[in-house]
């Protein structure tokens, strides 16, 4: 959730460089008594306002072209990080399945389909991050973590085919996640590692959208969170800190999945999530923070899926709480397990978890995309505005902001965002979005995500149909 700024930068700096405006005075006047970080909120404005000058004074058919998403470059950008990467990437050494799944969730996002032998590469990378007592690494032969395994299934459920997805052994990943589960009830980031909200979210999303969901898990877990809660509204890593965009998305998508989420104070942390988008049009991640594109996702995904619960936050201001038990889960109650063929055809089943418990559990994400939903909490429009306009780089990728450097990060959780903002405003996961819930062409499109995992839609009922 913190930004990786890497790669080359976008050649459009005549369009984001500072200009004169009407912060100018006011920063040249004060600039020895305002703290670094307003100074550095003065000099975003005065980009990102520049480029919105620019875009307000041009023709119709200019602005058309400044809002279009350039999907040739994009996929041009993260295909190029699948063949060959830079020495700066030295340092995502131990993050090589984030890149992965970065990369191949931003191309499954733009529609762009994965040839056999690409395919076939990255089953076999992962395979080699697999830890034999279950689990995934950064890289082959390193230390299982939640963080990367989390992407690594990702990943392998974005890919969607029968080789990737039996290519998991659900039953020592059940075993991993137990051995990191903490008698707090939360989870731990890897053996003796750090506890937070970021680790529980992994571990409960790849349990949910495996199937492997059960009481064990869950036993603790939601009371671990409601701790994290802080007086904002917003939700910290951990007890006692501060409010973050990217754990308070992982904090109600973790207590969405457990059937818990009525224990949180949802009109406060609507409030919280609400105010983070700026005067730039993003979203910020912490209070009194610059904006960042990051948080088109971590943010709008919050308010996107707060949207399917505004009767429970209306419920909870009227003191008369409910949850999601009152839902129907139907879900695969018999069986947690999916079978496959050996390479000589035969059949053999991965793992049969015997499953009601585990089947109701993880129904809860299917469940929870067919709520009504009940049109945006933030400025959909503004916020693809800028992505498109801020943080879109010409050449391809995105970027955090104005000034910064392209890279996969940026780029996955930019259009993340873009669908979570284009879709906002549909009744349902499956209908598609009316043109003017799309900013510019309607060929900027993407493809719809399932909120609480972050995966295409169509991706996760293929896994789902198999499980």
């Amino acid at each position: 959730m913190d930004s990786s700024p890497i790669d080359s930068s976008s050649s459009s700096s005549t369009l984001s460089s500072p200009t004169s405006s009407p912060h100018s005075a006011a920063h040249d006047n004060q600039s020895r008594t305002l703290t670094l970080s307003q100074l550095e909120q003065c000099k975003v404005e005065e980009r990102v306002f520049e480029i919105y000058r620019i875009f307000s004074d041009a023709p119709a058919h200019t602005q058309t072209l400044m809002v279009e998403l350039w999907r040739d470059k994009h996929i041009e950008f993260l295909t190029r990080g699948f063949n060959q990467l830079g020495p700066s990437y030295h340092v995502l050494d131990a993050n090589r399945p984030w890149l992965c799944y970065w990369i191949l969730h931003s191309r499954a996002l733009l529609s762009e389909s994965i040839d056999t032998e690409l395919e076939n590469n990255t089953i076999d990378f992962l395979s080699r991050c697999k830890d034999k007592n279950g689990g995934y690494g950064g890289g082959p032969g390193q230390l299982p973590h939640l963080a990367t395994t989390y992407a690594a299934v990702n990943t392998l459920v974005t890919l969607g085919s029968d080789a990737a997805l039996l290519s998991i052994n659900r039953e020592e990943l059940h075993s991993f996640l137990l051995r990191m589960k903490d008698s707090c009830g939360a989870f731990r980031m890897h053996t003796a590692g750090e506890i937070d909200v970021r680790a529980c979210y992994t571990a409960i999303s790849v349990a949910s959208i495996l199937n492997i969901l059960d009481l064990e898990l869950v036993t603790g877990l939601g009371d671990y969170i409601l701790r994290c809660q802080t007086y904002e509204g917003g939700i910290a890593g951990e007890p006692g800190s501060e409010a973050h965009g990217g754990y308070t998305f992982c904090g109600l998508a973790t207590m969405i999945l457990i059937n818990e989420v009525d224990k949180l104070d949802l009109s406060s942390l609507i409030d919280w999530v609400a105010f983070r988008q700026g005067v730039e049009c993003g979203f910020q991640g912490r209070t009194n923070k610059l904006v960042d594109g990051c948080y088109s996702f971590w943010q709008g995904g919050s308010l996107c899926i707060i949207q399917r619960l505004l009767s429970i936050a209306h419920h909870q201001i009227k003191s008369s709480p409910i949850s999601l038990k009152h839902l129907s889960v139907d879900g695969n109650a018999d069986s947690a397990s999916f079978t496959g063929c050996k390479p000589d055809r035969s059949p053999y089943q991965i793992h049969d978890f015997d499953g009601e418990e585990a089947g109701k559990r993880s129904a809860i994400g299917l469940e929870f995309i067919k709520i009504t939903n009940e049109g945006p909490l933030f400025h959909s429009i503004a916020l693809q505005q800028y992505i498109l306009l801020c943080s879109q780089v010409l050449e391809g990728g995105f970027r955090d902001k104005p000034g910064k450097q392209r890279d996969h990060y940026h780029s996955c959780y930019c259009l993340s965002g873009l669908s979570v903002c284009q879709y906002s405003f549909s009744k349902t996961a499956d209908s598609p979005p009316l043109p003017n819930a799309v900013l510019g062409l309607y060929s900027n499109l993407l493809e719809p995500i399932h909120p609480l995992y972050n995966v295409v839609l169509e991706k996760y009922y293929k896994v789902q149909a198999l499980l």
